[in-house]
């Protein structure tokens, strides 16, 4: 039975159905088979709501209403100018400092989409003005993107922890460390880019010159309010002060501050308009965590999680080789699988195992998160390429081509990331 409702699954996926109509379909086979263990459709329904019925979950809407309105507030663009300030009148400087951007980002947006559409819109274009190559520029903003998925405040993270019931704090900041680990080695390989493939110096330096033409004192008076953002609320979770809900209360208050009465980028006319866009994005969210409690408790009941983490251990017989079996196994679901269902499916049915191995949930949790990230560059489903090619006007497979050698850099970092674990857990102990 557990093999049939995993068949009904992926195959109402493959063939395009929304995901929530996959799991729904998943968990009435059993009683449409009136198998062993089946449950009633009531039981489905109060699983459901049990699952929406969490604290936790209004982390979730809380951060993704707060990175909308920082978005509408320009704030991608004087993160960008003081990055660009110190690097960009050096050797690759200009992309490096699109990556530290989508680095600092995503602690605002929480979104990988989100963080490649927001940089994307104002960095692809400059790059291409510059002289840089359309397909290098997209593929820099594409996989640069993948990090607003990595550093917190996280939207996987925040998925991952309560469909396992992990600490959402402790989530948080062990992404910190594996976030800088790959934005590193992604501006390693942007240097050596330009290195053999050579730049315009002369648009360079000209365009720098605009910048630092301010001075770098009224360059970072009129950044340090977006800078401050992710250092009050990472600050506040590793403090003590705030639980993760409390921050991302928190957060909205503060974007509504900056945006309102400092930037004066937002108008209280527009805020519902923005509460709407926030409402869009996050109740499918919620909906698919409320529907994964209840396809996760049919899962249980037909002991479908034992059928799988047997298959796996069978697979997997010690900790290396479990951790290259999720790598890969993670690799290829992020081609076609966006990040979110992916981890409240096999978040939980993994990390017994990982357990089992003595592997800590946490590290588990950003070696997954941290897979996914690539997926969102993969062909030929990896959303960031269809975000930067509307940008570009390269196509998506394109641009998929240009950036293999990021993802190969990636994927060192997440060899790293997989079997030094200290990169995961030295901020959480």
């Amino acid at each position: 039975m557990a093999g049939l409702v995993f068949l009904i699954f992926f195959v109402l996926l493959a063939l395009g159905y929304p995901i929530i109509m996959c799991m729904i379909g998943g968990a009435v086979t059993p009683l449409a088979m009136d198998a062993v263990g089946a449950t009633s459709i009531a039981a489905l329904i109060r699983g459901a709501f049990s699952g929406a019925n969490s604290p936790n979950i209004l982390c979730l809407p809380l951060f993704i209403f707060a990175g909308v309105l920082m978005a509408e507030g320009g704030i991608s663009k004087k993160l960008f100018d003081v990055f660009a300030y110190f690097v960009g009148n050096k050797t690759g400087g200009m992309p490096c400092a699109v990556i530290i951007t989508c680095l600092f980002y995503g602690a605002i947006s929480s979104s990988g989409a989100a963080t490649a559409a927001a940089i994307g819109a104002m960095t692809i274009p400059l790059l291409i003005e510059l002289g840089y190559d359309a397909k290098f520029a997209a593929a820099t903003v594409a996989v640069s993107g993948g990090l607003g998925v990595i550093i917190p405040p996280s939207g996987p993270f925040m998925m991952y922890g309560m469909a396992t019931e992990t600490s959402i704090g402790a989530l948080f900041m062990a992404g910190i460390l594996p976030g800088i680990l790959v934005a590193c080695l992604l501006m390693f390989y942007a240097v050596t880019y330009c290195k053999i493939h050579g730049e315009d110096k002369a648009k360079i330096q000209s365009n720098y010159q605009k910048i630092a033409a301010a001075g770098f004192l009224p360059l970072l008076k009129d950044s340090f309010w977006a800078l401050l953002s992710p250092v009050i609320i990472l600050g506040g979770i590793y403090a003590g002060i705030v639980t993760p809900t409390e921050a991302a209360a928190v957060s909205v208050f503060y974007a509504l501050f900056v945006s309102l009465f400092i930037y004066k980028t937002v108008s209280f006319q527009k805020l519902p308009e923005l509460l709407r866009s926030a409402v869009k994005s996050a109740a499918p969210i919620c909906f698919l965590l409320a529907f994964a409690t209840a396809f996760g408790r049919t899962l249980s009941l037909i002991h479908a999680a034992d059928i799988v983490q047997n298959a796996i251990m069978t697979i997997a017989t010690d900790k290396i080789s479990f951790l290259i079996v999720v790598i890969i196994a993670f690799f290829l679901l992020g081609m076609v699988m966006d990040t979110g269902p992916a981890l409240i499916i096999l978040g939980p049915i993994l990390c017994p195992i990982a357990e089992s191995y003595g592997i800590d949930p946490v590290h588990l949790g950003v070696l997954m998160v941290c897979n996914l990230a690539v997926g969102l560059v993969t062909p030929p489903f990896g959303l960031n390429l269809f975000v930067t090619s509307s940008i570009s006007g390269e196509q998506p497979m394109t641009i998929g081509k240009s950036a293999i050698p990021y993802i190969g850099v990636f994927v060192i970092a997440l060899f790293i990331i997989a079997f030094v674990p200290q990169f995961s857990m030295l901020l959480v102990k």
